[in-house]
């Protein structure tokens, strides 16, 4: 179904276009969440290229080696190394690095989507505008670099499986392993490209033996961290999870629903072409189990991270309910593919990529979250995309009107989330430079707590974070609290807080990304079962006190 070349140049330069248009708005947003973890790697790097983890962090409660604070390996960091290196550290210089793993993932679903049908173009988009990409995609954390080798990876593949070349089944492998050494999920490409081997020959072929590659690098990269570091990287992230996972207690229906909803939510476009891609009888099937979903656990019968989400129960109980149809429409629409086409390798390969990401996500990772969900979304886009095709006679002037509509939606849906998460960014920004400002001047010690962006901005002012075991506080010292955050311990052991007071910094919109008081929690789901929630964001807090030895406090301020 491949275009000719010059309509598949055409098309290529109008995406690579897109995503321009969508992601230079958001260049200097303020580094978010995890991102300084792999800021300070990179930075690190620049300096020690062949020691990418020989420093530590206060990243909890106490400086702690960053081996165990970050759970990735490091070639997203040597990428930011690079660029940083070359082109500076600021936001706006290492946004514009990361465009590049975007587009590649754009055009990667295109070039991947136009062998199944002509409305390759349409998939491309999806991908571009599903919030769970778009947002991704302004960050720099390793989720989108992965994800552009692994297309890179399937698409070299599948090109040395039909050309019979080793040379591009080596270029395959490459990129398999550069996608599990940017994010361990990575890895899972390679049973994929097994598969598909498999399915398509109906027997071995020497040619698997190319994905002893990638297996091998994992294993010296096992090693190698395990002599520098005294713990193999790869085991440990393993283990964090399990562990994490564990302690979560979360049940097996629990996790499902999560699954659901993220689904839902991070290929928002399955809700919005839903009426074009299946008949009454499926969506009701689809919307009653999402119903049933939500109703379990606002009933109280299925228990799920949101205890501050009571407050707005009505709506919370509605979005949920919404991105749990979305999610049964995900499953549905893969289940449904491979039934129809379950001989065809290359529907299997996208039914198990969508499939196989969504248990990982859902029940395999330690917390919940739209990265986990990120690699399910192309192949989503293209399977949805063939159904399109299937259903609505593409080649036909009547194609294009139907779909004019939905897709607009669905580039709005994408742009509301990235304006929020770019919101409350910039409000952790603007709060560490705000209240740096305003407490150096007191010439008392100034420590803070809580972690993502709000600490690298903080520590760039030259703050400290608050060490619980090793930083020695007085009665006067200042700390601040922010009120969003992780790992925040309140005062120290031996002090009390006086003169304490809140000062609140606005996200303007309404929508929200991560916030506990909506149900809202894009990158871990402890936050809330929502990837993000329509209504009035509340504004970001932030403890500002003094700090008093209870010695030295009077008896009502003893605890």
């Amino acid at each position: 179904m491949n275009a000719p070349p010059a309509r598949r140049l055409l098309i290529l330069l109008l995406l690579a276009l897109a995503v321009l248009v969508c992601f230079l708005p958001f260049s200097n947003k303020a580094f978010h969440i995890d991102d300084p973890l792999f800021l300070w790697t990179a930075q690190h790097i620049a300096q020690h290229p062949l020691d990418p983890y020989g420093f530590s962090v206060v990243w909890y409660a106490t400086e702690t080696p960053i081996v165990e604070v970050t759970k990735n390996p490091p070639l997203a960091a040597y990428y930011a190394a690079a660029a940083g290196r070359i082109f500076g550290w600021s936001e706006r210089a290492l946004h514009l690095a990361f465009l590049l793993p975007a587009l590649i993932v754009v055009l990667g679903t295109y070039l991947l989507a136009e062998r199944f049908t002509r409305l390759a173009w349409l998939a491309a988009l999806l991908t571009l505008f599903a919030p769970g990409f778009i947002v991704s995609g302004t960050g720099v954390m390793c989720d989108v670099l992965m994800l552009a080798f692994w297309m890179l990876a399937v698409l070299f593949w599948l090109r040395g499986e039909e050309a019979g070349n080793p040379a591009w089944l080596f270029l395959a492998v490459l990129c398999a392993a550069a996608s599990a050494l940017t994010k361990y999920f990575g890895v899972a490409v390679l049973p994929l490209l097994a598969a598909f081997s498999l399915l398509r020959h109906r027997r071995w072929r020497n040619s698997l033996l190319w994905l002893a590659l990638p297996a091998l690098l994992l294993a010296l990269y096992q090693y190698a961290t395990l002599r520098r570091y005294g713990r193999g990287l790869f085991s440990d992230a393993l283990l964090y999870a399990s562990l994490h996972n564990r302690g979560h207690e979360l049940g097996a229906a629990a996790k499902f629903i999560l699954g659901l909803s993220f689904s839902g939510g991070c290929a928002f476009f399955i809700l919005l072409f839903a009426p074009l891609a299946w008949r009454w009888r499926g969506l009701a099937l689809a919307a009653g189990a999402g119903t049933i979903a939500a109703a379990l656990v606002c009933r109280g019968i299925i228990s799920v991270d949101a205890p501050q989400a009571a407050a707005n129960r009505a709506s919370f109980c509605l979005q949920l309910a919404f991105f749990a149809f979305g999610g049964a429409l995900l499953l549905a629409l893969a289940c449904g593919a491979w039934w129809r086409q379950r001989s065809e390798p290359l529907v299997t390969l996208l039914v198990l990529w969508l499939l196989g990401t969504f248990v990982f996500a859902a029940f395999l990772n330690w917390t919940m979250n739209a990265r986990s969900i990120l690699p399910l979304i192309p192949s989503a886009a293209i399977l949805l995309a063939k159904r399109l095709g299937d259903r609505l006679d593409s080649a036909s002037h009547l194609a294009l009107p139907r779909i004019a509509l939905p897709l607009a939606l669905t580039a709005a849906a994408g742009a509301w989330a990235a304006c929020a998460d770019f919101r409350l960014a910039n409000a952790g920004r603007t709060a560490a430079e705000t209240l740096s400002q305003q407490t150096r001047v007191t010439g008392a010690g100034v420590f803070f707590q809580g972690h993502w962006g709000f600490q690298y901005y903080m520590q760039r002012a030259g703050a400290v974070p608050a060490d619980k075991r090793k930083t020695l506080f007085r009665s006067g010292d200042i700390l601040l609290v922010p009120e969003n955050t992780t790992n925040s311990f309140g005062p120290p052991d031996g002090f009390v807080f006086a003169d304490a007071q809140i000062l609140n910094f606005p996200v303007a919109g309404r929508l929200a990304t991560m916030s506990q008081p909506r149900g809202a929690g894009f990158y871990a789901s402890v936050w809330g079962p929502l990837p993000f929630a329509i209504g009035e964001v509340p504004p970001e807090r932030y403890l500002v006190a003094r700090l008093r030895a209870v010695s030295d406090s009077p008896p009502n301020l003893r605890p």
